[in-house]
């Protein structure tokens, strides 16, 4: 049985993100390109944001720290520690409103 502390994680992936030149970074926790399921704790400084881009199969963004707004061209939700937020089925970018780190949590179909 193994576990990862997110808290951690989330402090190292912040870390990082601060001194990237991009203010973005992230590590898989669980799960991986061959796995149906894959969890990846993503840091973005405040301002950053992840270009827009499709869902790859069923996927929620669980905030961990910080605040982030979740859109698409027609709607947009922000989150804060504690809130799901189900990414929907469509074009969506996700931008940080201050530092914060997500776990991203995706379920690719037609694996196997």
């Amino acid at each position: 049985m193994e576990t990862t502390s997110l808290t951690l994680t989330v402090h190292q992936q912040l870390q990082a993100a601060r001194q990237a030149s991009g203010g973005r970074s992230a590590r898989t926790v669980y799960g991986g390109r061959d796995c149906a399921l894959r969890q990846t704790v993503i840091a973005l400084v405040a301002g950053q944001h992840l270009d827009e881009h499709e869902n790859p199969g069923e996927a929620t963004v669980h905030v961990l720290h910080g605040r982030v707004r979740l859109a698409t061209t027609e709607a947009s939700r922000e989150g804060s520690p504690g809130e799901l937020l189900v990414v929907p089925d469509a074009k969506h970018t996700l931008e940080a409103l201050e530092d914060a780190a997500v776990l991203l949590t995706v379920a690719k179909h037609g694996l196997g």
